[in-house]
């Protein structure tokens, strides 16, 4: 079993998106049930850089923490025969201030988004009340395993 990662750094902010992507991304996929070789892509930027990615893939010209596209190949009748998963965009800016916001490491909450952007690829969402549920709750167990609190325990919902 392998996944290849593929960082892409557009910020050099980001020295260490490598080595947090390398931690994130297979406990996603293992937390998932999965297993085999897998692909996935996941870009380093800016605010203005996800903001305008935000603006053309779902209509919202503002800033977002992270932002995952689905392989378009990816069929879920034929995913294990498939291991590209897709790609995922992720901001500095953003990550770096809710961190400062919510009193968390700032290593903590990029594994988690990246774990959460992971799920996102597999197919999991949160548009539903009973998908957040069961998507958060898959986070807080894969975060559990790597030895990070409940990324979800300070939220005010």
């Amino acid at each position: 079993m392998s996944h290849e990662i593929d960082v892409i750094i557009e910020d050099d902010r980001w020295a260490d998106l490598d080595r947090l992507a390398q931690i994130a991304v297979p406990a996603a996929l293992t937390g998932a049930g999965l297993s085999g070789d897998f692909e996935v892509a996941i870009m380093g930027c800016d605010d203005a850089r996800i903001a305008a990615l935000n603006a053309d893939f779902r209509g919202k010209p503002k800033p977002t923490n992270v932002l995952s596209w689905p392989s378009e190949e990816r069929n879920p009748d034929t995913a294990p025969d498939d291991p590209e998963l897709g790609d995922i965009a992720i901001s500095f800016d953003t990550c770096a201030r809710e961190a400062a916001e919510q009193g968390k490491p700032f290593d903590a909450h990029v594994i988690h988004l990246l774990a959460h952007a992971t799920l996102h690829l597999l197919g999991h969402d949160h548009i539903r009340d009973a998908d957040a549920e069961r998507m958060e709750a898959l986070e807080v167990q894969i975060l559990a395993g790597l030895g990070f609190p409940d990324p979800y325990s300070s939220d005010k919902k």
